[in-house]
């Protein structure tokens, strides 16, 4: 899938962030993207090829719908609710579980229908998870975890396409947390006064600044590569993609 051109991308989650870099960076590689967000957002597309799609993402019927509909040969799962960041026993079951109600809902709404509708073959659907699931995050609830369990069904959506004699590839990408996002931006912001420095000691520990348009490189370029050299995950930082074993 090196040229883009005449392909399309569905992006959940571009109206801010990560994923609103995402679907920029596909819309400027030549792809038709469908932009679903529940608010509007205008996104860089020299070519006029963007579509928005304003739905709630972890409603059961929209990925079936939107799949039918537009039949992408990308999809890009970019969305999710933003962690209550307190230590555990200020947290409520509520806020604690956010990220399963929503991250995880949306995930498998739209991982289950890409095998069920099918996509068409040579397909990629990428699931943008967190750096979290690796390294835990003890100031944001379930988040971590419910970023893990993204990971880990992105996993069984790979091994139930091969089981079904499908031709589509999955992939995980897990960013490193940035503040050029409100998500990123609180979580520094929380953590840094947990450990008694500034933001920008915490951040300089970080490496090199994770952008939105560093984010949409790379996911256009993971969705350029060869199949067969595709991992199912990927550390995304500043410095780009690094396969995790």
């Amino acid at each position: 899938m090196s040229d883009l051109s005449g392909k399309t991308t569905i992006v959940v989650g571009a109206s801010r962030g990560l994923g609103h870099g995402i679907a920029t960076a596909f819309a400027e590689a030549g792809s038709r993207v469908v932009a679903v967000s529940r608010t509007a957002a205008p996104i860089a597309d020299p070519a006029g090829s963007t579509v928005p799609e304003l739905a709630d993402a972890g409603d059961p019927t929209v990925a079936g719908s939107l799949l039918d509909r537009y039949r992408p040969e990308v999809v890009v799962l970019a969305a999710g609710a933003s962690p209550h960041m307190r230590p555990l026993q200020h947290q409520t079951w509520e806020t604690f579980s956010v990220n399963w109600q929503t991250d995880v809902r949306i995930a498998f709404h739209w991982l289950r229908e890409a095998l069920l509708t099918p996509l068409r073959p040579g397909s990629r659907v990428i699931v943008v998870s967190s750096g979290a699931a690796m390294a835990g995050s003890p100031l944001s609830g379930g988040y971590a975890g419910a970023k893990a369990t993204q990971r880990f069904i992105t996993g069984y959506a790979q091994d139930e396409a091969k089981r079904a004699g499908l031709d589509i590839t999955f992939s995980a990408v897990l960013p490193r947390i940035t503040p050029v996002t409100e998500l990123g931006r609180s979580a520094a912001r929380a953590y840094a006064a947990r450990d008694g420095r500034s933001e920008e000691e915490y951040l300089k520990q970080m490496g090199p600044l994770l952008t939105p348009e560093i984010a949409g490189s790379a996911m256009v370029e993971l969705v350029r590569m060869e199949a067969t050299a595709v991992a199912p995950g990927y550390l995304l930082t500043g410095a780009g993609l690094k396969k995790l074993p």
